[in-house]
């Protein structure tokens, strides 16, 4: 039977993970090229109200009846896809083939308007490279290195730019205006704000989930650091017989239609397993650095390997830090399973004593 102080932890362990996880439209854990991030995707014949997404891709191919901001990966509004509001997005690239009826402000590594492609307002740029092949409805103002405009292309309003301006002119249909003040750097320096502002919401995110298990569950949150520390052959190895076993398991479970359901459901709870395993990974392997020094504060462990994890996925060489933190959660998901099976056995250990302390007090 769980007790009433477990229920409590449980519901506010849930609580939070299912605030953190509704505050992040799309969460994936993916370190190999140094972003974390993933892909969202409406659909054709899909229809959302709005549309957010924080260091992954999006791409459009229903409706979206009000505006879309992204930052940190690339944007693309396909030939079937349409933005009822404005466009905002600062990160890779950024491509429309269909239509957003309001203003498009882009800050990104390039811009791409193709021939079916429709921005119904103004369009706002500082990129390395633009094309314009598309139409844009207003005025257009444009900070590039390189401008082009094709043979399709149309600009119904002005358009003020700075950079080398190639290809059709006479799209224009207002006044064109060289100003040097727009300035052409801008699309260097919007990706890596881009990713360094989604890499310290991850931390803070990482850090309020971490908080949450040191506070609810201490014990068993040292109980995890210590097998670390005492085990860890054995803690990674139990790390990645869980790390590949349980795919492999949901794929076969997949393949049946029976079983979809439940991989489905096996896959959600196996991501959550990896990100708190990833969290506990962190953890015990500061905690122990930091023994060597004397220093065994849990809190300060939290703090100190979740900043060190986050500064390994920002290395330079990504495959350096990405190494570093895959070993870091194979040690955290093995030592976690091996906690949580411990529990278990221990549960089920009191569960017989119990019962067998019944059975004689009956016999008597």
């Amino acid at each position: 039977m769980v007790g009433s102080s477990t229920r409590s932890r449980l519901v506010v362990i849930a609580v939070v993970v299912l605030a953190v996880v509704g505050t992040v439209p799309v969460l994936v854990a993916a370190q190999s090229n140094g972003q974390t991030g993933g892909t969202v995707v409406v659909e054709e014949g899909e229809t959302v109200e709005t549309l957010e997404g924080i260091g992954g891709s999006v791409v459009v191919r229903g409706t979206v009846t009000n505006d879309v901001s992204a930052v940190g990966g690339d944007v693309r509004v396909e030939r079937t896809g349409s933005v009822g509001g404005d466009l905002e997005a600062a990160g890779g690239s950024v491509t429309i083939s269909g239509a957003v009826e309001g203003d498009v402000d882009v800050g990104a590594g390039s811009l791409t308007i193709a021939e079916n492609g429709t921005v119904g307002q103004d369009l706002t740029a500082g990129v390395g490279s633009a094309t314009i092949d598309g139409t844009v409805e207003g005025d257009a103002e444009i900070g590039a290195e390189t401008i082009r405009l094709g043979e399709s292309a149309s600009i119904a309003g002005n358009l003020r730019y700075d950079g080398d301006l190639e290809g059709n002119t006479d799209a224009v249909a207002g006044d064109i205006v060289e100003d040097s003040s727009l300035g052409v750097d801008v699309a260097p320096t919007v990706q890596p704000f881009a990713s360094w502002l989604f890499t310290a919401y991850a931390l803070a995110v990482n850090l309020l989930l971490g908080a949450a298990l040191l506070a609810l569950f201490p014990r068993f949150s040292d109980g995890v650091a210590d097998r670390v520390a005492s085990g860890p052959v054995r803690s990674g190895l139990a790390g990645l017989l869980v790390f590949v076993g349980i795919p492999v398991l949901l794929i076969a479970l997949a393949i049946t239609v029976i079983g979809l359901p439940l991989s489905l459901v096996g896959g959600f709870a196996f991501g959550l397993l990896l990100w708190i395993g990833t969290i506990y990974g962190r953890f015990a392997v500061a905690a122990w650095l930091l023994s060597l020094v004397r220093l065994g504060n849990r809190w300060l462990a939290l703090v100190v390997g979740l900043v060190a994890g986050a500064a390994l996925g920002r290395l330079p060489v990504p495959f350096v830090g990405g190494a570093i933190n895959l070993l870091v959660l194979l040690l955290g998901l093995g030592a976690l399973v091996r906690a949580l099976y411990g529990h278990w056995r221990a549960g089920r250990k009191r569960g017989r004593e119990q019962r067998a302390g019944s059975d004689e007090s009956a016999a008597e």
